[in-house]
């Protein structure tokens, strides 16, 4: 077969069969198909899309060019979440610990930043010394020592969409049903798991902007799990605002701690977090309903046990809990740019991608695969949709070492906000649910 041949085919929207599907990624996994070629293969895909059975193949593809877990010998049910992406989700976080300490297993594999969104790994190793990088042996014991591990993809799970994913990010190439939902459910299907629960976000600062959009991509993910039997599950959630209120690695991680310490109420963040955790639980058949589940995961974070699984994942995974103990501890930035309001009203609009990629430019994400990231920078938002505010008052805190990027990103953030004088309602956060069957569900 011929790599120009094959590309040409795709860019001309001719179906691929599964051989040629093959040989593109076993050439490039074997440094016979270059990255200009990967690039190229992956742009015509975006603009030519996948059917169906392409994109099954595609997953299935990259899911066996590497190990798949066995997870067997641990005595409790396997389930995990991922969520597409999107501005200030950091769920995860909250979730894992929260869902474990109530008798779930939770083998959490997870990803970096992609484009204007935040990755789950980068918010872990803004904690000093944490460790996504355990290997697939210590994955295991980990998950049989204490119920629940965190990691990044190791060389042996999903080789191809690791080095796809990385090179998505940096051509453009991300807002495509198939290759999301290849590399989502490589990775997934790859890591032991008995089910699944899918987030899939829509509105602005999601990768599908549209809620049509994003219902396709949960029906395409949600037929390739249980295809390969993995009983999955997903949700539409809006992304048209900031989840919770800090965009940033170590912000992040530091309104995570707040929640789980229950010294905070972050409506919208928990309101996403416990309908998942409370999913989870219903899945794994330690909740008798999604209701049942929800108030189990309550109970949790009220009785601090989720918060004191989250210190026994830090400790595990040789992070330093000092500083989880002690926040005040973490390294400041040179810089605190705040902005305020400019005159009285409400807040009707916050352009969450905006937001995103002025936290990019600040240096709490990437612009090319081997930036490094600020892990202190971030932004901190003091209202949300639906708020009122008042002329002078402080509507955005931001944190970074990078001066030369301060007013550009003081500018898009204040463009980023609209403030009108009548009271407007925050938009609907959970917008729906897709069941086993594909089927979409507007109440549950």
């Amino acid at each position: 077969m011929n790599p120009v041949e094959i590309i040409k085919k795709k860019r001309d929207s001719n179906k691929l069969t599964k051989q040629e599907i093959d040989f593109f990624i076993d050439g490039y996994l074997e440094n016979k198909i270059p990255e200009y070629q990967m690039s190229s293969f992956l742009m015509s895909i975006f603009f030519s899309l996948m059917d169906e059975e392409e994109t099954f193949h595609l997953t299935e593809k990259m899911l066996h060019s590497g190990s798949i877990v066995d997870l067997s010998n641990i005595n409790k049910v396997k389930v995990d979440k991922h969520s597409t992406g999107g501005v200030g989700d950091k769920t995860s976080i909250i979730l894992a610990p929260m869902v474990a300490s109530c008798g779930i297993a939770v083998p959490m594999i997870s990803g970096r930043g992609l484009g204007h969104t935040g990755g789950t790994l980068d918010k872990l190793e803004s904690i000093p010394y944490f460790n996504v990088n355990l290997s697939l042996d210590d994955y295991k014991k980990v998950i049989e020592k204490i119920g629940v591990v965190m990691i990044g993809q190791t060389k042996e799970i999903a080789p191809a969409d690791k080095r796809i994913y990385a090179l998505r990010d940096v051509t453009a190439t991300i807002e495509n049903i198939s290759l999301i939902s290849a590399s989502i459910m490589s990775k997934k299907l790859a890591e032991g798991i008995d089910s699944l629960v899918l987030d899939v976000k829509t509105g602005t600062g999601a990768f599908m902007k549209s809620f049509d959009e994003s219902v396709n991509l949960a029906k395409s993910l949600v037929k390739i799990g249980n295809m390969m039997q993995k009983k999955t599950v997903a949700y539409i959630t809006s992304m048209d605002d900031v989840l919770g209120f800090a965009v940033g690695n170590w912000l992040e991680i530091v309104e995570c701690i707040k929640c789980l310490r229950n010294e905070i109420v972050v409506s919208d963040l928990m309101e996403v977090t416990y309908l998942l955790g409370g999913t989870m639980l219903k899945l794994g058949g330690v909740a008798s309903s999604i209701e049942d589940g929800i108030k189990k995961c309550q109970e949790v974070i009220q009785n601090g046990k989720a918060y004191e699984k989250f210190l026994q994942i830090v400790e595990t995974q040789n992070g330093d809990v000092s500083f989880i103990e002690n926040i005040e501890k973490y390294p400041k930035s040179k810089f605190e740019i705040e902005i305020f309001s400019n005159e009285n009203g409400f807040i009707s609009d916050i352009n969450s991608l905006e937001i995103g990629l002025s936290a990019i430019l600040i240096g709490a994400g990437r612009m090319k695969i081997d930036d490094k990231i600020d892990y202190k920078s971030g932004i901190v938002m003091n209202k949300k949709v639906g708020d009122k505010i008042h002329k002078g008052e402080l509507l955005v805190k931001f944190f970074t070492d990078n001066k030369s990027t301060c007013d550009i990103v003081k500018q898009r953030i204040h463009n980023a906000i609209k403030i009108v004088p009548e009271s407007t309602k925050p938009k609907q956060l959970v917008k729906a649910y897709i069941d086993e069957n594909t089927n979409v569900n507007f109440h549950f």
